[in-house]
């Protein structure tokens, strides 16, 4: 791969430009790709709604749009290689945080080439997103991503909100600091009460800890773990909890447009308690 990769290089070279790279500065080897397996749901959204033409696969959580229908490659973590390489593909897309290295190794060391994008916050998914069409599929890019520019300028409304956000229970996780989640929430006025916390992104935490934290509100949202109304709440006495979308907190793509609404009327109780 890695001399395929040079030769590739060395001619863009000598006809006077350099190929487009992705988030992490790999160049994207070849011309503008055809068939394209998504790694990540929310960049599986944005492919079905925009180059739907492209896409040929997707895990088995790209659960929207609904009815999508292209093969399952199985999950984010654990993607087929093998039926990856049978739907060869010209470009996988995947995600620094949702997919892992070693995967990304294998399929370019198979002659797959692979996309990686890189989004911590708001702006990097509108930015990531943007250059994912126009430089890795050189394709137009799509007016909802101007849209939900626009959705997502807004100053955030007031008071501010203190929240807890748990991700996980047996054991229990929340979100930590430098998260696509947390910057998101901060632009509908709502602080992260673990986004200051020194254990990583995603820190084990026991409910004690939630409640030591004294949260305006917990944000239980239904993935990756499925909170609901018998599973959740309960285990958090005395604490104010609110069932949210994931998709709404943690997906960027075209239900960026739809999520601050969601949420902010979402919240809007707790506020106007606060």
């Amino acid at each position: 791969m890695t001399d395929r990769l040079g030769v590739w290089q060395a001619r863009c070279g000598r006809l006077g430009f350099m190929p487009p790279v992705d988030d992490l500065g790999t160049p994207r080897v070849g011309g503008p790709p055809q068939r394209v397996v998504s790694l990540v749901p929310s960049l599986t959204e944005a492919l079905a709604v925009s180059a739907p033409d492209l896409l040929v696969g997707a895990t088995q959580w790209c659960s929207h749009p609904p009815g999508l229908g292209v093969a399952r490659v199985r999950g984010t973590k654990n993607p087929d290689l093998g039926a990856i390489s049978r739907l060869a593909p010209d470009l996988v897309v995947v995600n620094k945080e949702e997919n892992r290295r070693v995967d990304v190794e294998r399929l370019r060391a198979g002659g797959i080439g692979v996309w990686v994008t890189v989004i911590e916050t708001v702006d990097q998914a509108l930015d990531s997103l943007r250059r994912l069409f126009a430089e890795a599929l050189e394709r137009e890019v799509p007016a909802w991503l101007d849209e939900a520019a626009a959705v997502w300028s807004v100053p955030p409304p007031h008071p501010r909100l203190r929240a807890a956000v748990p991700i996980w229970r047996d054991p229990w996780m929340v979100v930590g600091g430098g998260t696509f989640v947390g910057d998101l929430l901060s632009r509908v006025g709502v602080d992260n009460v673990f986004g200051a916390d020194a254990r990583g992104r995603y820190p084990a935490v026991d409910v004690a800890e939630i409640a030591a934290h004294h949260p305006d509100v917990v944000l239980l949202p239904d993935e990756p773990y499925a909170f609901t109304a018998a599973d959740g709440p309960k285990a958090l006495p005395g604490l104010s909890c609110l069932l949210v979308s994931g998709r709404h907190v943690s997906w960027y793509g075209p239900s960026m447009l739809q999520a601050r609404p969601a949420l902010e009327a979402a919240l809007a109780s707790i506020r106007s308690a606060a």
